[in-house]
């Protein structure tokens, strides 16, 4: 099996858009295609990572007419829905089809626009992908993230303002990121006052209602060797499923999506924990970036919090800078595209590409998470030597 590269990356403005949907997609097609000196007419399967089209704006078929807008026509198309999680899945599925050899040259997009809609409906829209015997009872994603994270920090004695460092840095990270949504810092004392979602969590604690689009290039190492002398390659990936009723896990700390889909990565590229120089984790809460350190192996069960107290993960002076895009807590989390938008943040990183936001990195790791873990897909890139 050929290694599987990606040769071009983009990501338009992300936060309130006056476009809709396809035009976000496009945008940010087009913007790829250019980055990656790739013709239209090129491409053979065009993936649409999208999870909700339908329930935000009404707009159905969006693959087909992103095709025709592009002028990518007849190439395959088709739309890859796992929920929040979407984009990672759209990875997945990328890298199987030029993998497999049933494309030499897959553009990936994934896009969502949902700040039209009241942040009531919005949410409704998202707590929809819980199950249905829990979202008949009226829970959501921010009750789980409120009661996993009372848990964590009664049961490992880890202090609130822990949580709050984690929003502290994201923010501090985005400012340097021009398409992140709030390129503004925030100072601890400001998150700890915010407003209460769900105890302990405040309003800082979660990530935004966002509009935007991102995209990657994928074809196989020997075709990427046709167009440049500088790319990335995908050394590992995996995805897996935790239980869809989340109260029925044995321990709530504990995504196991996230360590099976850690574990398969690893498994296929050959590296560990030790090996990644920089990483893009799915924090719609801060709690989840402490959940995924953990369950990744870049920190033992009940530790992540140290390491954030430590300043382990500090983009300038960490030993593991993570989310130096800000993360989608200050980048914004337009649930198709964000991961995506992680790939694009790793892509750029490995390619030198990310200006003031540049890390040391030969080898990094996105990891994007479908509801509250209930379905995960790990990726772990390394530039071409």
């Amino acid at each position: 099996m050929e290694r599987v590269a990606v040769i071009g990356a983009s990501m338009t403005q992300f936060g309130q858009r006056e476009s809709w949907i396809l035009d976000l997609l496009s945008e940010a097609g087009i913007e790829c295609l250019e980055d990656a000196g790739v013709d239209a007419e090129a491409v053979e399967h065009l993936y649409v990572s999208n999870m909700a089209s339908g329930e935000f704006e009404g707009q159905t078929g969006v693959p087909n007419a992103l095709a025709h807008d592009l002028d990518a026509m007849p190439a395959y198309t088709q739309r890859v829905d796992q929920t929040s999680s979407s984009g990672g899945a759209g990875i997945y599925a990328a890298w199987q089809s030029v993998a497999s050899g049933a494309s030499e040259m897959t553009l990936l997009v994934g896009g969502e626009k949902m700040t039209h809609r009241t942040t009531g409906e919005a949410t409704d829209v998202i707590a929809s992908l819980t199950h249905p015997v829990e979202y008949k009872t009226g829970v959501t994603l921010p009750s789980f993230a409120g009661l996993t994270a009372r848990h964590y920090l009664e049961r490992f004695d880890a202090p609130r303002e822990s949580l709050g460092k984690v929003a502290v840095k994201n923010h501090k990270n985005g400012v340097d990121n021009p398409h992140a949504q709030f390129q503004k810092e925030v100072d601890l004392e400001t998150i700890l006052e915010s407003p209460t979602v769900a105890d302990p969590l405040r309003l800082y604690d979660f990530c935004p209602i966002t509009d935007g689009s991102a995209a990657l290039m994928l074809c196989p190492e020997s075709v990427a060797k046709e167009y440049t002398d500088e790319y990335v390659v995908i050394a590992g990936i995996d995805g897996a499923t935790d239980t869809h009723v989340v109260h029925e896990r044995e321990d709530p700390t504990i995504m196991g999506g996230v360590v099976e889909s850690g574990k398969g990565a690893y498994e296929m590229s050959g590296y560990g924990p030790d090996d990644i120089d920089v990483a893009e984790l799915h924090d719609m809460f801060t709690i989840l970036e402490f959940l995924q350190m953990e369950g990744l192996g870049f920190a033992e069960q009940g530790e992540a919090w140290k390491l954030i107290e430590e300043g382990y993960t500090e983009r300038d002076t960490g030993e593991l800078p993570i989310n130096t895009s800000g993360g989608l807590k200050s980048k914004g989390h337009p649930l198709g595209a964000s991961g995506v938008a992680q790939g694009v943040e790793i892509y750029e990183q490995l390619m030198g590409e990310a200006g003031p936001r540049q890390v040391d990195a030969d080898i990094g790791l996105a990891c994007n998470v479908g509801g509250f873990g209930n379905c995960v897909i790990t990726t772990i890139m390394e530039a071409a030597q």
